[in-house]
């Protein structure tokens, strides 16, 4: 993204094999090297033994000027995982199902190629990495990586029963029949928490989300403050309540979240309808949580098994993340 850094530098690309075009990709990035005066690239592929933060930090230590990362959000979250705090440049390629890292940075969803020259003729950008750490039921305390959000519950249990095969079918749309799986046995769960430095509180909710970002598919605004570039970390408590509690809550996140709020005629609506207790959203660098019992947890898509205690928190700037050029960073 400089002459000075063109000089002998190399990029690496981090492939999901399962998820990408590794042929072409590579094929790509080969020609874009040479064409910028970079030396041959290095390629990395994902495995089950190592989703991405082994082979990362092999290609940090190999030199790497750039690492690009294709793949679901998962593999995207692997990686950031091992780029955070090492200010190389990282370049999101969008391959897997949600692609929600790419959807809240704006990228081109079906032009990874510009995504690719950007590592040559955009920009850098610094964004923010969440991190949670998890208590087991069995005492092991472990520290991980998330880009998008972090959720307890039925957030979890939602992600647990989407079928792989409709995912792969049907992309993103296959998380409805997770929800509709996961419903029906939804029960609250109580949990102790504590934001910043602010008062313990105690509540029952269905599902606690820590968010980086807060868009989903389809434009809908699960976490409509949430900031990439804020420093701060966006909470929603989420519990239905009486029999049409979570039509209520997608009439909160569809249409009060991703409709009114984007106009002044409908923040004016909302202001005068008041609180609506069935989501309640909260902010800070820092969020600890216990929970009564084992809980499920995931990041980022990605099913962490249970914890009885989640601490969250910010790594303000942690990735440095590769824009094309004129990219708009507004929104982040």
């Amino acid at each position: 993204m400089s002459e000075s850094r063109s000089e002998r530098a190399h990029a690496a690309l981090i492939l999901n094999p399962v998820k990408v075009d590794a042929e072409r990709l590579r094929s790509s990035l080969l020609s874009l090297s040479r064409a910028h005066g970079w030396t041959p690239p290095r390629f990395y592929e994902t495995s089950i033994e190592d989703p991405g933060q082994g082979i990362t930090r092999a290609a940090i230590d190999e030199g790497a000027a750039a690492v690009l990362a294709a793949g679901g959000d998962g593999t995207i979250r692997a990686v950031a995982e091992s780029m955070a705090g090492t200010g190389i440049p990282f370049a999101v390629l969008p391959g897997g199902t949600g692609n929600l890292f790419a959807r809240n940075l704006g990228l081109p969803l079906l032009d990874v190629e510009k995504v690719m020259q950007a590592v040559f003729t955009g920009f850098t950008y610094p964004v923010d990495m969440g991190w949670a750490r998890l208590n087991r039921p069995d005492g092991t305390i472990s520290e991980h990586g998330f880009v998008v959000l972090a959720g307890m519950g039925l957030d979890a249990d939602m992600i647990a029963n989407t079928r792989p095969d409709l995912k792969r079918s049907v992309g993103w749309v296959a998380y409805l029949d997770g929800a509709a799986r996961s419903l029906p046995g939804a029960k609250p769960f109580r949990v102790v928490y504590q934001v910043d430095d602010g008062r313990l509180h105690s509540t029952k909710v269905h599902s606690m989300l820590f968010a980086n970002c807060g868009a989903l598919p389809a434009g809908i605004a699960l976490l409509p403050d949430a900031s990439l570039d804020d420093g701060a970390m966006d909470i929603a408590l989420i519990q239905a309540t009486g029999p049409l509690g979570w039509l209520g809550i997608w009439r909160k996140v569809w249409w009060d979240n991703s409709v009114l709020r984007r106009t002044r005629a409908g923040r004016r609506v909302l202001e005068r309808r008041g609180r609506d207790a069935s989501i309640r959203y909260l902010r800070g660098a820092e969020a600890d949580a216990a929970m009564i019992g084992p809980t499920s947890i995931e990041l980022d898509g990605d099913e962490l098994g249970v914890a009885v205690r989640m601490v969250c928190r910010v790594q303000r700037g942690g990735l440095t993340i590769v824009l094309p050029e004129g990219h708009d960073t507004s929104g982040f």
